[in-house]
């Protein structure tokens, strides 16, 4: 009995992990074109999902990003940027500004979404799964490049603050302990 009541509770856990991961994957967005999309297409991958802005203190994270891209991404790792204006109006530009300004000045190869609300009443539904009460990391965006790590399996690993830069010991370690995994 002991056993049917722990596969149960197993069982049960499980469909609830599988399902906030599947819903990751599913919530609706635009690419930088405008395009809708989904999540859906990096499924099974690595993730770093960053809100970013153009005219931040801390752009020039762009650089690290990119760095940190290349240097994973035959390995299975993604750089998902989605730009946002939330913080100081830091990022005033249409999608159309914003993928020219990243490619002309930092070369950005990585997918870059629209611009969203990561915040306030207009928050997006991706950063309020990242961010709302059910997340193992829960708690407002305080700026620009706050940076979340989305395992294979669509869970949240781990939550690194702006200042956090992209290149740090502190993220290439999860990344790299992320990608041992499989």
């Amino acid at each position: 009995m002991k056993t049917i009541k722990t596969t149960v509770a197993w069982l049960a856990v499980s469909a609830v992990a599988l399902a906030a991961a599947a819903s990751l994957y599913e919530i609706p967005l635009n690419d930088i074109d405008g395009k809708p999309t989904t999540l859906k297409s990096h499924q099974g991958k690595l993730l770093l999902v960053v809100n970013v802005a153009s005219k931040c203190g801390m752009t020039p994270q762009y650089k690290a990003l990119q760095e940190v891209y290349e240097k994973y991404k035959d390995r299975g790792f993604m750089v998902l940027g989605f730009p946002c204006n939330d913080f100081g109006n830091q990022e005033p530009g249409s999608n159309a500004e914003i993928k020219e300004f990243c490619s002309n000045n930092y070369e950005v190869t990585f997918p870059l979404y629209d611009k969203l609300h990561v915040k306030g009443a207009d928050q997006h539904p991706l950063y309020a799964a990242l961010t709302g009460a059910t997340s193992p990391f829960p708690g407002e965006i305080q700026w620009n490049f706050g940076k979340f790590l989305i395992g294979r399996d669509g869970k949240i690993l781990a939550r690194f603050e702006p200042r956090t830069t992209p290149d740090s010991k502190e993220v290439t370690e999860a990344i790299e302990a992320a990608l041992a995994a499989k």
